[in-house]
């Protein structure tokens, strides 16, 4: 029994880690994948704004 309790854990684990990640593959492109590009590259580009704006300020 304490084999048994012992493996629980990891096997639930590993099941939960399988399933993730086949959601993550089955979401990637469809109609959304424009639309979550966009929000990617407007990320990115706050952020690459806001350090090349505290970089003029600083110099």
């Amino acid at each position: 029994m304490d084999y048994f309790s012992a493996l629980v854990p990891p096997v639930v684990m590993a099941v939960f880690f399988i399933g993730v990640i086949r959601v993550m593959i089955k979401t990637q492109g469809g109609a959304n994948k424009a639309k979550e590009d966009a929000a990617v590259d407007a990320a990115i580009a706050r952020a690459e704004g806001a350090r090349q704006g505290s970089a003029k300020t600083d110099g």
